[in-house]
């Protein structure tokens, strides 16, 4: 019996999404949001929970049999003839032992040897080179039965957490990711996703390592197996070997000695060796990741992405959840710049009844459009943005401007939500700065004209990428295209950075790009002065600025523009990475 239990183990290539090696016990998530633990019964408990068993197997038959019986007298005998093959591989002699031999010989919860016996019926279907590999459907349907008729009442969700895991699914949505305890919840790995995903966006603030678009991989692993998950390089490895484990443990204890060097530049400025200043800020989705800029060193936050305020709640967050949170930042940041992003939300951050019909919501009502489409909510943030002006240096940002319209139509909601407030008598900073996300090609292209109207633009690259390649950032099919290091995406960068200098206007970049020390020479060097970056991006991205002189930057700068492919330019930047740090290559 144990042998039919042995495992191999299994590397799995994915998309690194937020940095961090872990090695930890599986949790794994099935498609309905439930997990099934590796759990065992005590001995006197074995005989009952036997029962349990077999009366979630009648059920499961009982259901079986209405489903065969309405199809039948819907569609015919040919098609209920599937449902009779699932009550005979529910009642197979050699299922119904190992299931019970788990219970009573092994300890084991019902519910996952049901779902560990099951799950490796599936696979050895599926490792079938014909048409019975499509018969591992049909394992999965009974194993869903079965759990549904154990669990009842008493699934377990995210929620339930209460011991360190690593979190395998077949998708989390950013609200399942924001709402994730970082006490217990080591890292994810899921098998859809891709790069710059509003998911791998929430890990990376929430510092927990990631790897998404793995693919089919969930039938190869139960709950409680070892895993290996290396955020770094975008690997997991299920039912690692002992070398690979010590491995691993090496590595991530190297981590910790770099980090730890890092920290001693917390206090010093990220200047370059020639002199030049870079202001380097964090980006945040949660007010007490501000703490965390701060412990690293940051000169302010550059991107506060309020939309997790909604995520996060089961109601429209009001104006006093709005003021609270962001004076819990203002106050961590005294005499230091914050910058606050209206809602930046659509379809493919929020399900609600208005954007689930939206066939492409990256194209759809999102972000500004969706703030000018509900002008009292959009007035709701506005207030509390401003009341909080008059606590320190706060400045608010415009989410995916496209036109010249939007932007004076959301400048002139400002402008009279400043003049109710000061009717009121309400303080604000009356000369607060306003900017604008320059997100879309159309942006870019009209910038010269948008930088007059504007005190300063944060270039997003997470969905300037997404636009200009035509790449949806979440479709791990496409993941491949997505990339930072594209000619066009530099090209529109630098038109951006050049057409902002021409005027005296700051310029911030604030995607995932510029938390990845693989691009710092290169952005330097076409003329960007400051950085939002992850918190735990910091202290790399200092290290980088204080070992490189902009003089050397403009140089690989101009070659990497001079390239046509992003394979080439992504190459060349990773030797000139190794140049200056070569234990930071990637």
């Amino acid at each position: 019996m144990p042998a039919r239990y042995g495992r191999v183990m299994l590397k799995l290539q994915g998309i690194a999404v937020s940095p961090g090696v872990t090695i930890g016990e599986a949790l794994v998530l099935d498609s309905e949001g439930f997990r099934i633990p590796r759990r065992f019964v005590a001995r006197s408990a074995v005989d009952s929970e036997l029962e349990r068993l077999a009366r979630a197997v009648a059920d499961t038959a009982k259901e079986i049999e209405r489903n065969r019986d309405a199809i039948k007298l819907e569609l015919g005998g040919q098609y209920a003839a599937i449902f009779e093959a699932h009550l005979a591989m529910l009642h197979d002699t050699r299922l119904q032992e190992e299931l019970q031999s788990a219970v009573r010989d092994r300890n084991w919860w019902p519910e996952y040897a049901v779902s560990r016996t099951l799950r490796r019926y599936a696979k050895v279907f599926q490792n079938l080179d014909n048409h019975i590999a499509q018969r591992a459907h049909d394992i999965y349907d009974i194993e869903k039965s079965l759990l549904r008729n154990l669990l009842g009442e008493r699934r377990e969700t995210l929620a339930d957490i209460s011991q360190p895991v690593i979190v395998l699914a077949h998708n989390l949505t950013p609200s399942e990711t924001a709402n994730l305890d970082r006490r217990f919840v080591q890292g994810f790995a899921t098998e859809l996703g891709g790069p710059g995903s509003h998911t791998a966006i929430v890990a990376e603030g929430l510092e927990i390592p990631a790897v998404v678009g793995l693919g089919p991989f969930l039938a190869d692993v139960s709950g409680g197996e070892p895993v290996i998950l290396d955020g770094n390089q975008g690997v997991v490895i299920l039912q690692p070997d002992e070398e690979t484990i010590a491995r691993y443990r090496l590595e991530a204890e190297i981590a910790r000695s770099v980090a730890a060097q890092l920290d001693t530049l917390r206090d010093l400025p990220a200047e370059t060796i020639d002199g030049v200043r870079i202001g380097i800020h964090g980006n945040i989705e949660f007010p007490n990741e501000a703490e965390h800029c701060i412990a690293r060193g940051c000169d302010g936050i550059g991107l506060y992405r309020t939309e997790f305020l909604y995520l996060t709640s089961p109601r429209e967050p009001t104006e006093e959840d709005h003021f609270a949170a962001y004076s819990e930042v203002v106050r961590a940041m005294p005499n230091l710049p914050v910058v606050i992003r209206t809602l930046d939300l659509g379809a493919d951050k929020l399900r609600t009844e208005t954007t689930s019909e939206e066939r492409n919501p990256c194209l759809g009502l999102r972000s500004i459009r969706l703030s000018l489409r509900h002008i009292p909510s959009f007035r709701t943030q506005l207030r509390a943005i401003l009341r909080v002006s008059a606590m320190g240096d706060v400045r608010v940002l415009f989410p995916l401007i496209s036109t010249i319209l939007e932007l004076r139509q959301a400048r002139m909601v400002l402008a009279d939500v400043m003049e109710d407030l000061a009717e009121k008598r309400i303080d604000f900073n009356r000369n607060m700065k306003v900017g604008m996300m320059v997100e879309t090609p159309a942006a870019a292209m009209m910038i010269d004209v948008f930088v007059k109207e504007v005190d300063f633009v944060s270039i997003g690259t997470n969905d300037l990428i997404q636009y200009t390649l035509a790449v949806d950032r979440g479709n791990k099919d496409v993941a491949d295209l997505y990339n930072a290091s594209d000619p066009s995406v530099l090209r529109l960068i630098r038109r951006s950075l050049d057409a902002a200098a021409a005027v005296g206007v700051p310029a911030n970049l604030c995607g995932q790009m510029s938390g990845s020390v693989l691009y710092t020479q290169l952005l330097l060097g076409l003329g960007l002065r400051q950085l939002s970056v992850p918190p735990s991006s910091i202290p790399e991205v200092k290290q980088v600025c204080r070992s490189v002189s902009v003089a050397e930057c403009r140089l690989i700068a101009d070659r990497a523009l001079e390239m046509d492919s992003a394979r080439e330019v992504k190459n060349f930047l990773r030797d000139q990475l190794s140049r200056v740090l070569p234990e930071t290559a990637v």
